[in-house]
């Protein structure tokens, strides 16, 4: 048998955390706001988060102002600037691509 065993694991040993895909979850509701509004986005925009992106942002800001998320750029979580395809779909509704 080996000393650790399926349910014993290794004893002595300190887990560690992932660095991401797991935090805190907001037991005191302190972002609640920003969710629901990301939420109801969805359900209106029928569940096309591209259109919720911004609200998005907004409740990972609230995340890290509120110590619930590691702080780190918005760049690194995909919030970087504009995507060309976003750029081209605000320039066809003015009648031109660029300036």
């Amino acid at each position: 048998m080996s000393a650790g065993g399926a349910f014993g694991g290794n004893r002595g040993v300190r887990p560690v955390p992932p660095e991401k895909g797991v935090f805190p979850l907001d037991h005191m509701h302190l972002c609640d706001q920003e969710k629901k509004e990301y939420i109801n986005c969805l359900k209106s925009s029928g569940h096309k988060s591209e259109k919720c992106r911004h609200l998005s942002k907004m409740y990972l800001q609230c995340r890290m102002e509120k110590n619930l998320m590691a702080k780190q750029d918005m760049s690194e979580l995909g919030f970087g600037r504009e995507t060309d395809a976003e750029a081209l779909q605000d320039g066809s509704k003015n009648g031109r691509l660029d300036d």
